[in-house]
């Protein structure tokens, strides 16, 4: 310790000391603090037991940043201040796996977690002990990271990606200060990559949100998908100003380092290390006692200071780990437990129908707020007239709410009591509650929508925020405030008129300077020029996204060409389905969509010509090959996923069969992965589609 260390914790004495220290006395503190830094930070993170509050160890790191200012020679590696972040990065590389980052099967039922048991006793046949010790830890919902020591210092951390290659995320995980820059070992091993979740506890993401909406931000949705937008910024400040942490949970490549032989045991040296493992993790003897633990843990799970969304079973034995190997995408030696959708009853309070960008007029409950997986929910989804009708829905109800895939708040059920028959059904309107326009339904459909696509306020409002989104115009400050304002202030009646505003009369909105308003004008001219893939994207003609896009633009090499082709014509480009072909030759027939077309190119907006290729499959791998899709995927939307498949010659269905070529499987996914299972159809998560659609 150093002799220094007795003066007292106060900011100005904190100054003084760093401005008056010499050379060899600053060497020393600096000395002093990093470690101990260091020290305070793994009794805070990993041991959950800190000797010294919150200010005392900011004025601590406040008298390193002074010292390390005054004398930059004394900038360590393993500093503290390290964390903070430095420049951004221009882009995220490419973190190449030395051992694949595999992803889980999944088990559902307690049968199928017998069933996993029986396969590790079947598969090691004399090998196996008559019981398998397991080791059964809570599956947090976060982002798998791996982190790289050589020598003991922290050198690199990516993300699982496709489980060959990630995204090289380590100037955003050492701002963690879970994560310690340097191992706690005397003799560190030469390289070791080390495993586990980044993520954000409920109190450090409410911490967060609260600070966002006093800054007028909008706060997260949940804790997982901001800890994984977080740890993708470019700019490292950003993740060091959000409470991230870290949990260990597995080695990747460990090279000739000579671990314990039981997976716990390697978890407690990991701990030992430096670094934070779950201290509910257990030992269980036999498969009866995981499926108890897991039961237990469900019980506990709404009171853990995390997220969870199931648990983890691994065989402990190290040796049993080796025989059992693995399969394509997983080990046979461990699965993962998902917990069904948590439910709570609430109350509706009314019923709301939204107007969507193609018209969709969807019906959204209104609720009493309640916290639903640690959320509190005051809307959900009731899909469509069919949903409705299934329920009996009426005002006034007691109804279950539940968060699909852990994320998308619905009504799954009326809670039955007395005296409900007597309150009013709930009906959808005749007339679009946006403009009056009377309502449709085709025939064998439950979407019922609003047919006045260019007048109706909603429709206009999502038709323009779409065309200057990112995968269409790419207009950049074309955002909801400002088009609010166009729309309450009658600039815009049309996509088109966007193209006809001046810098006056953007300049006079609501926080728009001039050079706000010459920035928009210089965006939308740019857009005028963007490629005729975007151009159709942004058109928001039914069902064609970007590849569809694209793959039109590539047949066929103009706007007036896609326009004039047949129904016939449109079916045979490759990918595209019989029924998007129909809709495609529907949105070109509609007077009102050339009309406005005709707009756009006396505005100047240009859908430039492309040089035609030959559409053949771009993945043989995918060509001709049937696919169904279920769950929630972590990334794609199901319809991004089915015209993925579709682009490169797949063909999307929604039942399993034996016909049935893959079973892509998200979030909570239902019978039809279980159905999978029993045809022996091979199943594939998001990462393995994307595998395979770039074969």
């Amino acid at each position: 310790m150093s002799p220094l260390d007795d003066l007292p914790l106060d900011p100005e004495a904190i100054r003084l000391r760093a401005a008056t220290l010499d050379p060899e006395h600053a060497r020393a503190r600096v000395g002093w603090l990093v470690p101990e830094l260091r020290r305070h930070n793994r009794l805070y993170h990993v041991g959950n037991a800190p000797e010294i509050d919150d200010r005392s160890y900011d004025l601590l790191y406040r008298e390193l940043e002074l010292l390390e200012e005054r004398f930059p020679d004394l900038v360590r590696e393993d500093s503290p201040t390290r964390r903070v972040g430095d420049q951004p990065v221009a882009e995220l590389l490419p973190f190449p796996h030395r051992q694949p980052m595999l992803s889980l099967s999944n088990a559902f039922s307690d049968e199928e977690l017998r069933e996993f048991d029986a396969r590790c006793h079947r598969f090691l046949g004399d090998l196996a002990p008559t019981v398998i010790n397991y080791v059964v830890e809570a599956k947090l919902d976060g982002l798998a990271i791996e982190l790289v020591y050589e020598g003991g210092l922290l050198t690199g951390a990516g993300s699982r990606g496709d489980g060959q290659v990630g995204e090289d995320v380590t100037h955003n995980v050492r701002t963690i200060r879970a994560v310690p820059t340097r191992l706690l070992v005397d003799d560190p091993p030469a390289r070791v990559d080390i495993r586990g979740e980044v993520f954000f506890d409920l109190a450090g993401f409410a911490r967060m949100n609260e600070a966002r909406e006093s800054a007028g931000k909008k706060p997260f949705e949940n804790p997982r998908n901001a800890a994984a937008g977080t740890v993708r910024q470019l700019d490292p400040t950003v993740a060091a100003s959000r409470p991230l942490v870290f949990t260990a949970h597995s080695f990747g490549d460990t090279g000739d380092v000579d671990l314990p032989d039981t997976h716990l045991a390697q978890l407690e040296l990991v701990h030992g290390w430096g670094l934070p493992i779950n201290p509910i993790n257990r030992r269980l003897p036999g498969i009866e006692a995981v499926i108890a633990r897991i039961a237990e843990l469900q019980e506990l799970r709404h009171t853990l200071p995390y997220e969870i969304d199931g648990a983890v079973v691994k065989v402990d034995d190290i040796r049993l780990q080796r025989e059992l190997g693995f399969v394509t995408r997983s080990p046979r030696w461990a699965t993962a437990y998902k917990y069904p959708p948590p439910q709570v009853s609430t109350r509706l309070q009314d019923v709301l129908f939204s107007v969507g960008r193609t018209g969709a007029v969807t019906p959204v409950a209104l609720l009493t707020p309640v916290r639903v997986g640690g959320v509190t929910v005051s809307r959900a989804t009731l899909h469509n007239a069919d949903q409705l009708t299934r329920l009996d829905l009426r005002h006034g109800d007691a109804v279950r709410v539940e968060r699909a895939g852990d994320v998308i708040p619905q009504v799954v059920e009326v809670v039955p009591e007395e005296g409900r028959e007597t309150r009013d059904p709930v009906a959808y309107p005749d007339r679009c509650p946006e403009c009056g326009t009377e309502l449709v339904q085709e025939e064998d459909k439950a979407v019922i929508t609003c047919p006045n696509t260019l007048s109706c306020p909603a429709q206009l409002r999502a038709a323009l925020l779409h065309w200057g989104s990112r995968y269409a115009m790419d207009i950049d400050g074309l955002g909801t405030k400002l088009v609010d304002q166009l729309l309450a202030q009658g600039l815009v009646h049309r996509v088109s008129d966007l193209y006809d505003l001046t810098v006056a009369q953007l300049a006079a909105l609501d926080r728009m300077a001039e050079k706000s308003a010459e920035n928009l004008i210089t965006a939308l001219e740019r857009s005028k020029d963007q490629s005729l893939a975007r151009a159709l994207v942004a058109l928001g003609i039914p069902e064609v996204g970007e590849a569809t896009a694209r793959d039109l633009a590539n047949h066929f090499g103009s706007l007036d060409r896609i326009a004039d082709a047949s129904e016939a014509d449109l079916a045979e480009v490759f990918g595209i389905a019989e029924r998007v072909a129909h809709l495609v030759r529907g949105f070109f027939d509609d007077p009102r969509h050339t009309e406005e077309i005709a707009r756009l190119r006396a505005d100047g907006v240009a859908f430039p010509e492309v040089e035609t290729t030959d559409p053949s499959p771009t993945s043989e791998a995918v060509a001709k090959k049937t696919f169904v899709l279920t769950g929630t995927l972590p990334t794609l939307a199901r319809s991004e996923a089915k015209e993925l498949i579709q682009a490169r010659g797949g063909k999307v269905t929604g039942s399993v069969s034996k016909k049935t070529d893959y079973v892509v499987v998200g979030e909570n996914p239902g019978s039809k992965h279980t159905r999978a299972e029993e045809l022996g159809i091979p199943i594939l998560d998001e990462d393995g589609l994307k595998q395979l659609l770039e074969r």
